[in-house]
């Protein structure tokens, strides 16, 4: 069903929730006529952090406008004449509005599409049975839209409150201003003759005593009110901060976990919009809280009242604001994280937000933030409020960056899109630790001030731990420590500090994660695969799971101990554990159709059972990256005798050559996948389609040598062998090949064609 169509259905705040997304900005008349078309457009194709994307945001804005046109001129009737007219506007005040910016109408539609999304999925968890884990968190979303409504009710009964205590010193001021008007009728009643003070005394004493014991009534009356006051707003400062713990110190520390889990191939992250929402709504609720308890200050200032109320008040102003620094200091996020295995000269990205920039009107003086990288103990000393001197380990080119208000989704972020390390200055290394072990991180800082420069923020936020580099060769082990610092890291730990040892399941787990995100598959590891990588890292032979739920692998065994050794002892390779695992996905980006951990002996087992020409494709044991092919079929040196032979392993510039399924489909031999699935079935869809055709011209015999003429794309070429042409594929062809007609002399083949596949060796 369409989104649209969806949409339509939500009732009470979800509903208003999505009223809310539409105004001047982009029409909602144009959202329900240009429903289907705004569906049907690929908005995710377009980086709203790249300029050279803006034509193709400029192509869509063209065709929006048009569409809006077309729709206005099908119109017809008297309400068609309205809408016609009504759509031609529309389409005048986008165009006006981003012809100059077509990547901000990008950023609208997105952010419309993803929210309506948003709100139906919730909506429809929230009416139809779903998973516990669904409920948890509709009950939890629940539970925080409650306290915000409670809050709102706290703070509207303050609001009420605050009023009445106004008017009623305002009375009182009046009141006590009369009762100074007495007195100093009193006093003039001296300059008067005896009689006629004594006939207007007594009525002005006795005018004077009601004021007075008024006065006296009413101020404990409003230092009650004070004292009541400041009461239900430490009641309500209570509550904001139980629900700012909630959002900033699980909700808010949940999403940057799974940003850094992304890092190792999991889940994305997810949107920021809701987090934001309730960033926002806490931000508008402490303003309103600390607009009252300034405006009680202020009355108290006005009319002073001994009393322990000065005291409360200066407490309630000091908690009010620590807890919108806390709100401020702690949404100011990295929402795109630079990479964490970062080459130096190389340019990257990054995009840092402030959640309530938008609500505190902080882009009306946009501040500006600035990149620096410092080193693990810089982080530490820097967490400590320690003196670092401005101290930085390296020079960031294009560091500065203006922070930019987008209306249409109320964000204020800064998007650095081309920095780049020009140097490093690495500290002492501990030990044998090495380069790619020695972590850093990109300090983002800015300063602005909220409300008239009544408050000034200074913002900091580290990044995820940076691992430099200079040269490719030193990637594989600075993915390692970033794969290991991610998967095991504990919020709030000293930068940048891990357990040097973990559970073998644990480290499982995030191998697992990292394997299916580099082979873009859903299928993980299985239980088989993890006991063959087990072997490999303990050099143990237990095929038992069981064995290695109880042991431990150190980081040094993760990123440095050498355990590949063939079996059988042909050949002795030696790299690191991680190098090796790390390789391998990249061999397999378009299929899973590879059995994968799987040791020579297995895999003849598995094939003997067999019919001839079962194959099976394995991880090698000792090329990196590397996948062999095995298969059954007889040998040709004892009739009757069946056995496995195994192909040299294709390495990763082998399948850039000519890819995996093709060498398979050149393969006449291999008939079936184990355990029975024809060939063709399974990798026919990642064949490459032939550039020409070849047509044998003539077949000559010479001397039990073949003489071939091919014709291909005009050009006739010959070959010479001792097979016979049924028994050749074109890229099993050897020889010589010349030109006879149509072209140049190519010899030794012809250019473009790559290597033919590897002899297959016995096992």
């Amino acid at each position: 069903m369409a989104v649209w169509i969806q949409a339509q259905q939500l009732q009470g705040d979800a509903l208003h929730q999505m009223q809310s997304l539409y105004g001047q900005h982009f029409p909602i008349e144009v959202r329900h006529y240009l429903s289907q078309w705004l569906e049907s457009q690929l908005w995710d194709a377009i980086d709203l952090e790249n300029p050279q994307e803006e034509f193709k945001a400029k192509r869509l804005l063209d065709s929006l406008i048009l569409e809006l046109q077309n729709k206005a001129e099908h119109q017809v009737g008297e309400d068609g004449f309205l809408l016609k007219i009504k759509l031609g506007h529309y389409a005048n005040q986008l165009k006006s509005t981003y012809d100059r910016c077509p990547l901000e109408l990008v950023r609208c539609i997105k952010h419309i599409l993803y929210t309506e999304q948003r709100l139906i999925r919730e909506a429809t968890n929230s009416s139809s049975p779903v998973g516990g884990m669904m409920d948890s968190m509709s009950q939890k979303y629940q539970q925080i839209n409650q306290a915000f409504e409670e809050l709102r009710l706290l703070t509207q009964d303050t609001e009420n409150d605050l009023r009445k205590l106004q008017h009623n010193q305002e009375y009182f001021i009046i009141q006590y201003q009369e009762s100074l008007r007495i007195q100093a009728q009193l006093t003039s009643l001296a300059t008067l003759p005896p009689a006629d003070r004594q006939l207007r005394e007594p009525a002005l004493l006795s005018k004077r005593a009601t004021v007075e014991a008024w006065l006296t009534r009413e101020a404990n009356t409003l230092q009650k009110y004070r004292l009541d006051l400041a009461e239900k707003h430490q009641k309500t400062l209570q509550l904001l901060r139980k629900q700012q713990t909630v959002i900033l110190d699980d909700e808010l520390i949940q999403w940057k976990r799974r940003q850094q889990l992304a890092g190792n191939g999991g889940p994305p992250e997810g949107g920021l919009d809701i987090l934001q929402s309730w960033c926002e709504k806490l931000a508008e609720t402490i303003w309103q809280n600390r607009q009252q308890i300034r405006r009680a200050e202020h009355l108290r200032q006005q009319l002073p009242i001994p009393g322990p109320i000065e005291e409360l008040l200066n407490e309630l102003n000091s908690t009010i604001t620590d807890i919108i620094s806390a709100l401020v200091t702690s949404t100011f996020i990295i929402e795109k994280q630079p990479p964490q295995v970062l080459k130096t000269q190389t340019k990257f990205a990054a995009t840092v937000r402030l959640l309530v920039g938008g609500k505190l009107n902080v882009h009306m003086n946009p501040p500006q933030v600035k990149a620096t990288i410092i080193s693990e103990q810089q982080a530490k000393a820097l967490l400590k409020n320690e003196n670092t001197r401005n101290e930085s380990s390296g020079e960031i080119l294009n560091n500065n960056c203006v922070m930019e208000y987008h209306q249409t989704t109320g964000t204020l972020s800064a998007h650095f899109r081309n920095m780049s390390l020009k140097r490093i200055k690495r500290s002492d290394r501990r030990g044998a630790e090495s380069v790619t072990e020695e972590k850093f991180t990109i300090l983002f800082e800015s300063q602005f001030s909220v409300g008239s420069n009544e408050l000034v923020f200074q913002v900091k936020t580290l990044s995820l731990p940076v691992v430099v580099i200079v040269h490719g060769s030193q990637d594989n082990n600075a993915t390692a420590t970033v794969l290991w610092d991610n998967a095991f890291a504990e919020a709030g730990r000293v930068p940048f500090l891990v357990p040097d040892k973990v559970l073998w399941p644990q480290l499982c787990e995030a191998i697992n994660m990292k394997y299916k995100a580099e082979v873009q598959s859903n299928r993980g590891l299985s239980e088989e695969n993890l006991v063959f990588l087990a072997q490999k890292a303990f050099s143990s032979t237990s095929n038992n799971p069981d064995d290695y739920r109880s042991m431990t692998m150190t980081w040094s065994q993760f990123n440095r101990v050498s355990i590949m050794q063939l079996l059988e002892k042909i050949v002795s390779v030696t790299f690191s554990f991680n190098e090796w695992i790390s390789v391998l996905p990249h061999s397999i980006k378009h299929f899973n159709h590879i059995l994968g951990f799987v040791n020579k002996q297995q895999a003849q087992d598995m094939l003997m059972s067999k019919p001839n020409g079962t194959f099976l494709l394995r991880f090698s044991d000792s090329e990196i990256g590397g996948i062999t092919i095995a298969w059954v079929a007889e040998n040709p040196n004892k009739a009757g005798e069946r056995m496995v032979w195994n192909l040299m392993p294709y390495t990763t510039k082998d399948f850039s050559i000519r890819s995996l399924a093709d060498r398979i489909s050149d393969l006449n031999h291999l008939l079936f996948l184990y355990p029975d699935r024809a060939k063709d079935e399974v990798f026919s869809k990642y064949y490459t389609p032939p550039l020409c055709k070849w047509h044998p011209v003539k077949c000559v015999e010479a001397n039990t040598r073949w003489l071939f003429l091919f014709s291909v794309a005009g050009v006739t070429l010959s070959w010479t062998g001792t097979e016979t042409l049924t028994s050749m594929t074109p890229w099993m062809l050897r020889g010589t090949w010349k030109s006879f007609s149509g072209g140049p002399s190519r010899a030794n083949g012809v250019a473009s064609s790559p290597d033919p596949p590897p002899s297959p060796t016995p096992p």
